[in-house]
């Protein structure tokens, strides 16, 4: 007769949550420095539309960080889904390119 052994998570689904929330101030930072970059060139419409991007993949990444927060709070959370971590990623990615496109836009 076996048995299986069940495994404690311990502190790590705090610790996760934690480092989501972390990132997501992290995103939040970044947005609004883009924002910031933005409003004090005035570009034209490149800055219009990478304000836009960020400001919608900011909105995309806070949704999933939630998701992820939420589904951390059971005693034995379920593993990241594979279409949330694409998601995240993507997000990070895109906001990186629109900031870049707001710091290299011509004043």
């Amino acid at each position: 007769m076996s048995t299986r052994a069940v495994r404690d998570p311990g502190l790590q689904p705090e610790r996760t949550r934690l480092a989501w929330r972390r990132t997501t101030l992290s995103f939040t930072v970044v947005a609004v420095l883009a924002t910031r970059a933005a409003v004090h060139r005035s570009g034209g419409a490149a800055s219009v539309l990478s304000l836009a991007a960020c400001f919608l993949l900011w909105l995309g990444f806070v949704a999933l960080a939630h998701r992820r927060v939420r589904a951390l709070a059971p005693a034995r959370p379920v593993p990241l889904p594979a279409p949330v971590a694409v998601g995240a990623v993507c997000c990070a990615v895109g906001l990186a390119v629109s900031a870049g496109v707001l710091v290299a836009s011509p004043a």
